[in-house]
């Protein structure tokens, strides 16, 4: 409180998590760069008032955080447009090449900008600067880092945004809170060191006017990167557009995974159980708390001699083949599927024939069971629908325009399609299942 009474609006660190700090009426709560904050403290802010409205903003949210948003635990909001006539931030993955650097820095100098160096080692970062200077002798190089005492950062600042220095080499202290419109050039030493949210936090301290930014991410010569490190540094290189920091969002809840969102912990995975069925479960949990009654979906069964799985040949990271297989169980629709088609095509070449009847079956399943078809059966040269109301009107539709299909009506009404010995199995049963849904879809239209 204040001497002429109470405060309307309170502004903090995490001192506000102090038992000394009491609300009188805490109506809203704002996190801002929510990434920074714990659960745990997350949580503790929340419980200082019951049903406190929150607002938690961040470039980048955490897995846990991301996926309770798209769970429905949280609302969600996303801003993708970028103010002014900024421009994305051009973003290089490569080898640590001192010549391409230098160049790097010269360019920048070249057009009176400023360049940000960061190398997150305290005990030889004047080293580094000292490289640099060597290096373009004409560049006015510093350091800065966390240890220093605050005065001596702030005369590094001020000289900054004086434009009296030319590269400041520094540890992760320039993650939030700094605008400098004049620096448009970032390097990274170390980057797989480094989140994948963080790195996107970091890009977004350069292009800040209306100048073309560069950031380059370099990792050290000879390294083997560890598969989760590799797909970090593909995800920053891929999403450099406005906007981006949501589908950052995704690709690390994907490397990640969800965490426990029952508990603490902000990270894990989430195999041991499936995604799929996780969160299924999740969303009826949240339906259940919020008194919404659980729409039951029909769920129908594809039964398919043939293989159709990922090959490892294919695509050699257990972890890659574990996010499409994710992907794959939730197609919905053609569309959906043809996407996933030129992803996978996209990123790992020719799509062989197992996955392209991957794929098929994902397809056929989601249709069927959206229109109540309980199986589809592949047997010898026949392919069986079995549905205990049949759409006579719809089917009849599908039969008018292809022979191969015929009408059982002894005991459970089937579909059957005869197959062509050259036809694949897969394929028609999707393809049957779409054309279902288009007459399906006209006949409720009219």
């Amino acid at each position: 409180k204040t001497a002429k009474g109470s405060v309307d609006l309170l502004i903090g660190t995490h001192a506000l998590l102090s038992k000394k700090v009491v609300f009188r009426d805490l109506g809203l709560l704002i996190i801002d760069e929510e990434q920074r904050f714990g659960v745990i403290q997350k949580e503790k802010l929340r419980e200082m008032a019951k049903n406190v409205d929150t607002l938690m903003l961040s470039a980048t949210p955490i897995p846990r955080t991301l996926n309770m948003s798209m769970s429905g635990i949280n609302d969600i909001s996303v801003l993708d447009e970028a103010p002014g006539e900024r421009r994305p931030v051009q973003t290089y993955v490569l080898e640590h090449d001192e010549e391409i650097i230098t160049d790097a820095i010269k360019r920048e100098m070249s057009r009176g900008g400023q360049t940000l160096y960061l190398y997150n080692k305290i005990e030889d970062i004047d080293l580094v600067a000292g490289r640099i200077s060597e290096a373009i002798p004409e560049a006015r190089v510093t350091y800065a880092h966390g240890k220093m005492e605050k005065d001596e950062i702030e005369d590094i600042w001020q000289m900054l945004v004086r434009g009296e220095i030319d590269v400041l080499v520094c540890t992760t202290i320039i993650e939030t809170g700094i605008d400098l419109p004049n620096a448009n050039t970032l390097v990274i030493e170390n980057a797989e060191r480094f989140g994948l949210s963080q790195l996107h936090q970091i890009r977004g301290r350069v292009g800040r006017s209306e100048r073309q930014a560069y950031a380059y991410f370099t990792y050290r010569r000879g390294k083997h990167l560890n598969e989760v490190a590799e797909k970090r540094l593909e995800a920053i290189k891929e999403f450099a557009e406005f906007g981006a920091g949501f589908k950052i969002a995704l690709r690390d809840l994907e490397i990640r995974g969800a965490g426990n969102l029952l508990g603490a912990e902000q990270h894990g995975y989430i195999e041991s159980v499936g995604y799929d069925l996780y969160v299924k479960l999740l969303n009826e949990a949240v339906l259940e708390e919020r008194g919404d009654k659980r729409a039951d979906r029909f769920e129908s069964q594809v039964v398919i001699s043939l293989s159709a799985h990922i090959p490892e040949y294919y695509i050699e990271s257990s972890a890659a083949r574990m996010e499409m297989y994710k992907k794959i169980s939730f197609i919905e629709n053609k569309d959906e599927r043809d996407d996933l088609y030129d992803e996978l095509s996209d990123r790992f070449g020719d799509v062989p024939k197992p996955v392209e009847r991957l794929l098929n079956v994902a397809l056929a399943k989601a249709l069927a069971s959206e229109f109540g078809v309980k199986k589809i059966e592949h047997s010898g040269l026949k392919l069986t629908f079995v549905t205990e109301k049949p759409d006579l009107a719809v089917w009849s539709e599908l039969f008018a325009s292809n022979r191969s299909l015929s009408f059982v009506g002894l005991g459970s009404p089937l579909i059957v399609y005869r197959l062509r010995r050259d036809e694949d199995p897969t394929e028609v049963a999707a393809k049957i299942m779409c054309e279902y849904a288009m007459a399906k879809n006209g006949e409720n239209e009219q």
